[in-house]
C-alpha cells in the first residue's frame, strides 16, 4: 500500500483546519469528492494541490474530531474500486495517490491530489448521474466551487503553464536523485514512508514522493526533486546558491568578505542561516542606573532574517541564473533575489504587510519548505518580519522592487543601539554571537564531554520530561550556537547526536578557568 510523504497523524493532531489544501469527509460521497479532486488538480493558486481525508469528521469550525468516524473494512475495497472508475470521468483523466491510514484504531482513506500537469481539468457535477454535465472546479478557502466567468477564463489561460519547479527536467532521471537525501527528508517530517523506503528502488521511491514521473520506459526527475534531493543542484540550475557578503567598511567600502553556500535547497538555506546567526547577529545589553532590568536588543533579530531569506528561497525564479545575495554591514542586512513579486501585489500593500499573492511561483518548493517547518506559506512572511522587527524595537524594514519587477529587496535596518558598537569593525575582526547562556544552557554545555544522543543527554541531566527538556534545555542550547547536531540535515535521525561547537568549547574553557 502506498504511503504518504507526510505524517498524517501529526497533521490531524495539529488540528489542521479544513482549508484550501485539506478537506475532511466523514463518509464516502463520490460526487463531492471527485469535484474536490478536480479542484486540487487544477491548483488554481499554485499551492501544490491538497488532501482529501475520507472517514474523518470535523466540527463546525472545520477542525478534525477525535476519534475519527473511520471506515469499515468492507468499505475500503468498494471505495477504491468506485474511485478508480469515477476518476476516469475527470477530463483529462486524473488519479490521486491513495493511502489507507490507521488513526486511533480507525481506518481512513487519504487521497493526495498534487497539482496536475495537464490542467485545466473538469469533472461531472454528479458522477452517478446518467446524463453528465462537466464543470471546471477550483478551491476557494475551504470550499470547492465552480469556476465561472473571469475565473474560468483565467483557469483556461493556465493550460500547459505548469510551474517550473513542478516540471520534468528533460535531461535528468530518477538516478540523479539521492536516496539518502529523500530518506532523511521522510524521516524528518515523520512520514510512514520512511520505514518502507529502504528496500525501494530510487525510481519507485521518487514516484511515491512525486519528485519523478513520466512513462516507465523513460522516467524523468522533476525540478523540485533535483533542487531538494541532489547534492549539486547547481549542475542543473546555475545560480542556485546563497552568497553572504560582509562589508566591514559599509556597502561603499573597498573591502568585503564573501561566503558561498551551495547544495540541496533545505541544507543550503539552513547552513546560510546558521552562518549568519553565528557570525553577524549580536545582542546588545544596555544597563540602566535607575532600574535592575537591562535593555536587550539584537542588531538583526534572527526570526526576521530567517523569514527574509526563506522568502527569497521560496519565491525566487530558478530559471534565473542569479544567486540570492545577503549583504550585511553594521547598519543593515539586505536580502536580494530575482525576480520581484507578482505584479498583482501593490508595493504600498507590501510595505504595509497586507500583500497577498494571487498565485505562487513555486508550488512544490513551498510544499517541501512547509513540511520542514521553514515557512508557513500563505503570505505570512512579510507580516512576521514587520512584527519581529517591531518587537525588537528596530526601525521598520523596507521592501523594494522596480517597475518591471525584475528584483526584490528586503532591507532590515540594524537596531540603533547596536549600530555604534558595530561601526568600525575591520575585516580581520569577525563579529560573533555573544549568546545569553541561561543556567539550563550552561548545564547542557557542561554535560557534553562527548557527543550524546537526546536520551543520553537528558539522562545525564537527570530530567524525565522530554517536552520540558527540549523546550528549556536542548532548544535554547542549539539556538545559542554553543551546541550543534552531528546530523543537521536529518534532525530526527536515530543516529542524531549533540556536541559542543567551537564556541561551546571556548565558553566551557573560560567557565572552568
Amino acid at each position: 500500500m502506498t504511503k504518504l510523504p507526510i505524517n498524517l497523524s501529526d497533521l490531524l493532531r495539529q488540528r489542521t483546519v479544513e482549508g484550501e489544501r485539506i478537506e475532511y469527509k466523514a463518509g464516502w460521497n463520490p460526487d463531492a469528492i471527485v469535484r474536490t479532486l478536480c479542484a486540487f488538480a487544477n491548483d488554481f493558486e499554485n499551492l501544490g494541490g491538497g488532501y482529501v481525508v475520507i472517514g474523518q469528521d470535523c466540527d463546525a469550525n472545520g477542525q478534525p474530531v477525535f476519534p475519527p468516524a473511520g471506515l469499515q473494512d468492507n468499505q475500503l475495497d468498494k471505495i477504491q474500486r468506485e474511485l478508480l472508475a469515477h476518476c476516469q470521468l475527470i477530463q483529462p483523466p486524473y488519479f490521486p495517490v491513495l493511502s489507507v491510514e490507521d488513526v486511533e484504531g480507525r481506518k481512513l482513506i487519504v487521497l493526495w491530489a498534487p497539482g496536475g500537469q495537464n490542467r485545466p481539468y473538469k469533472a461531472p457535477e454528479a458522477v452517478t448521474a446518467k446524463q453528465k454535465t462537466w464543470r471546471y472546479y477550483i478551491r476557494r478557502y475551504s470550499s470547492t466551487v465552480e469556476a465561472k466567468g473571469d475565473t474560468e477564463q483565467e483557469l483556461l489561460s493556465l493550460a500547459a503553464k505548469v510551474p517550473f519547479d513542478d516540471r520534468y527536467h528533460p535531461t535528468a532521471g530518477p538516478e540523479d536523485l539521492s536516496k539518502p537525501l529523500m530518506q532523511a527528508f521522510l524521516q524528518e517530517v515523520g512520514s510512514e514512508l520512511a520505514a518502507e523506503a529502504g528496500p525501494l528502488p530510487v525510481e519507485v521511491l521518487a514516484r511515491q514522493m512525486n519528485v519523478a514521473g513520466g512513462p516507465s520506459e523513460s522516467p524523468m526527475a522533476r525540478n523540485v526533486g533535483l533542487l531538494f534531493f541532489n547534492e549539486t543542484p547547481e549542475r542543473f540550475f546555475p545560480g542556485v546558491q546563497i552568497d553572504v557578503v560582509w562589508f566591514p567598511e559599509g556597502a561603499g567600502g573597498d573591502r568585503f568578505d564573501e561566503k558561498v553556500f551551495k547544495g540541496p535547497l533545505a541544507r543550503m538555506t539552513r547552513e546560510a542561516l546558521g552562518y549568519i546567526q553565528r557570525n553577524y547577529l549580536r545582542e546588545t545589553v544596555v544597563k540602566h542606573p535607575d532600574r535592575a532590568e537591562a535593555t536587550r536588543v539584537w542588531n538583526f533579530p534572527y526570526a526576521a532574517v530567517e523569514e527574509a531569506l526563506v522568502n527569497a528561497v521560496y519565491h525566487r525564479s530558478y530559471e534565473e541564473r542569479e544567486p540570492i545575495e545577503v549583504r550585511i554591514d553594521a547598519r543593515e542586512l539586505v536580502v536580494l533575489s530575482f525576480p520581484g513579486p507578482d505584479r498583482s501585489i501593490r508595493l504600498t500593500d507590501l510595505q504595509a504587510g497586507r500583500a497577498v499573492s494571487r498565485r505562487y511561483r513555486n508550488r512544490r518548493i513551498g510544499e517541501f519548505l512547509k513540511e520542514l517547518d521553514l515557512t508557513e506559506g500563505r503570505s505570512t512572511g512579510i507580516p512576521k518580519i514587520l512584527k519581529v522587527m517591531a518587537a525588537n524595537g528596530s526601525p521598520t524594514p523596507v521592501f523594494e522592487t522596480d517597475d518591471e519587477r525584475l528584483s526584490f529587496v528586503i532591507r532590515l535596518p540594524a537596531h540603533p543601539l547596536a549600530v555604534d558598537s558595530a561601526v568600525g569593525l575591520s575585516s580581520e575582526v569577525t563579529p560573533e554571537v555573544t549568546p545569553e547562556v541561561t543556567p539550563e544552557v550552561a548545564r547542557v554545555v557542561m554535560a557534553l564531554h562527548e557527543a550524546l544522543s537526546r536520551a543520553g543527554l537528558q539522562e545525564a541531566l537527570g530530567l524525565k520530561d522530554e517536552k520540558h527538556f527540549r523546550k528549556a534545555y536542548l532548544g535554547p542550547a542549539l539556538d545559542s550556537g554553543l551546541v550543534e547536531m552531528t546530523h543537521p540535515d536529518a534532525p530526527r535521525s536515530s543516529k542524531q547526536r549533540y556536541r559542543l561547537t567551537e564556541s561551546g568549547r571556548r565558553w566551557l574553557k573560560e567557565r572552568q578557568a
